[in-house]
């Protein structure tokens, strides 16, 4: 069974899964958001897609490691998330520095602020993911 990560913004929610032997993370798409019913739609049908069983949830906590604002968000589409589907198992990952690296690599790659724009939240899935299977596996 996959996982799949999810970066979830006010405006977008970057999806990566994880491979079937749970080894590396891959950039699946930016959802661009329109409504939680929407978003969980979309979202239903790539865990159909990739079988996942469970997902991995960036949660954007302050440099110190305390939670605020953004965190209480995610938190909340967590929870629509749950009611969604109860059978995907959910966990938090923390993903402070996830949009850094993903821009740190884009920029490295020479894309075009445009092209980054496109692709930023996407890639700090993977970045979240990729963490989280690292971790798993030590």
């Amino acid at each position: 069974m996959r996982a799949l990560a999810l970066d979830i913004g006010d405006k977008t929610i970057g999806v990566a899964a994880s491979d079937l032997l749970g080894l590396t993370a891959q950039g699946v798409e930016t959802i661009r958001r329109t409504s939680n019913k929407n978003d969980l739609g979309r979202l239903g049908e790539l865990v159909a897609q990739y079988e996942a069983a469970t997902f991995v949830i960036g949660l954007p906590k302050n440099m110190d490691g305390t939670e605020g604002e953004r965190c209480e968000q995610v938190r909340k589409f967590a929870a629509k998330l749950g009611a969604a589907f109860p059978d995907v198992k959910q966990i938090f990952w923390d993903e402070r520095l996830s949009t850094v690296a993903a821009t740190r690599s884009l920029l490295e790659a020479d894309l075009s602020r445009r092209k980054r724009k496109k692709v930023i939240d996407k890639m700090a899935a993977v970045y979240i993911l990729q963490g989280w299977l690292d971790s798993i596996r030590n």
